[in-house]
């Protein structure tokens, strides 16, 4: 039995965005920038997926998407797009749980003069309101706090936050990698100057991601060339993983008003299931949460607090070995065994931050992987600390 739950990591490329991509690398194969019949195809493919990519944010027109490669190249482009246009370092926000995309970002603009305000977050991920408009100077030129969290799920009162920078003349970027397909995204009621998203998390193709731009918001490029992408974006665009991303973004609209209450309940399911198991804590905002997403750190007690410890990437061995797949905080972060910096934000200890695990759900997932899965995590939490309780004894 195989039981996928790491869709934070990335989505199966759903049939119709697969049979996409065949029939343009087939049949469409043309440079998009070309203007012979072979290339204006290519070019009408990629608007046409510009104009479905933009009707799942309610985006104010299909210009206002400039597509990328993924959601990192565009959390790069919105902060870099900004920040480049002035000749002076300035000062720029975010919060303590971003994607690396973008905290790596705004580390190395420090190295250029840069001055970034690092938002704390309460116990369950959340930033405070009044914590950013205190934050905000005289010569803060740019606001970046992420939508949903990929490593435990809580969700920003990202309205809110925009409101509060616009008052004082102040751009507003989010990250929406993990809402999108799964929570309305609507840029003109959030208020957003810009928004990342990633193809590949809404069951599109790897190697597609887009940044909307509101109109009037002017950004620089990161790359010279051809001056593709509104000449925000130079390369010839990868027009069957864009086509992919457009397939999938129409079909996520269509299919969220029942997707996302059928995720939620699988949620909250597996929740209550692993309620009883005493070495799980729950990690994240319970209410105001991703809709697929299921986080836990581990209390495992050790042999005179001495002896092996069990990490989350301990868990995610085991599973996999029952042919569960899970993730081990961020899948970004998965190679390295060190704390999780998005744990630490959020007040867990050195030790704790070790011991985080991610479960996320998705379209395949049934009712019956759910309870399979609650058992066998149980059996395995079982096996592995009870000899330690033995010990200690």
């Amino acid at each position: 039995m195989q039981i996928y739950l790491d869709y934070s990591a990335t989505t199966p490329p759903r049939l119709e965005a697969i049979a996409k991509v065949r029939d343009i690398l087939t049949n469409q194969w043309g440079n998009p920038s070309s203007l012979h019949t072979w290339g204006q195809r290519a070019a009408t493919i990629v608007e046409t997926a510009r104009f479905q990519v933009a009707s799942l944010l309610n985006a104010p027109n299909a210009d206002s998407i400039i597509f990328t490669s993924g959601g990192t190249e565009a959390d790069n482009l919105a902060l870099l797009g900004i920040t480049r246009q002035y000749s002076k370092p300035q000062h720029l926000i975010i919060s303590s749980v971003e994607h690396s995309a973008i905290s790596e970002t705004a580390r190395r603009l420090t190295q250029n003069g840069w001055e970034v305000t690092t938002l704390p977050v309460n116990r369950q991920g959340r930033v405070n309101a009044l914590d950013l408009k205190e934050a905000i100077r005289s010569n803060t030129v740019l606001v970046s706090i992420i939508y949903g969290q990929s490593e435990v799920g809580t969700v920003q009162p990202i309205e809110e936050l925009a409101k509060i920078a616009h008052a004082q003349g102040v751009l507003f970027h989010t990250d929406a990698v993990q809402v999108a397909g799964r929570l309305p995204l609507d840029v003109q009621r959030l208020g957003v100057d810009l928004l990342s998203l990633s193809g590949h998390k809404i069951y599109g193709i790897q190697g597609a991601g887009a940044l909307y731009v509101r109109p009037g918001v002017a950004i620089g490029p990161l790359l010279a060339g051809g001056g593709q992408e509104q000449k925000l974006r130079s390369g010839t665009q990868g027009v069957p993983a864009i086509a992919g991303f457009g397939v999938a973004a129409e079909l996520a609209a269509l299919e969220m008003p029942t997707e996302t209450p059928r995720l939620m309940g699988l949620r909250d399911r597996l929740f209550d299931l692993m309620a009883d198991c005493p070495y799980l804590i729950p990690t994240g905002d319970r209410l105001y949460r991703l809709p697929h997403h299921v986080s836990f750190i581990m209390i495992a007690p050790s042999a005179n607090h001495q002896g092996e410890k069990i990490t989350g990437k301990t868990i995610v061995r085991q599973l996999n070995l029952a042919g569960i797949g899970i993730s081990a905080g961020s899948a970004c972060h998965s190679g390295q065994l060190t704390p999780s910096p998005i744990l630490l934000a959020m007040g867990y200890s050195q030790t704790e931050g070790l011991a985080g695990i991610r479960l996320t759900l998705g379209r395949e997932t049934t009712s019956e992987d759910i309870e399979w899965t609650a058992m066998v995590l149980k059996q395995i939490l079982h096996r592995l600390i009870q000899p330690l309780i033995m010990v200690g004894r």
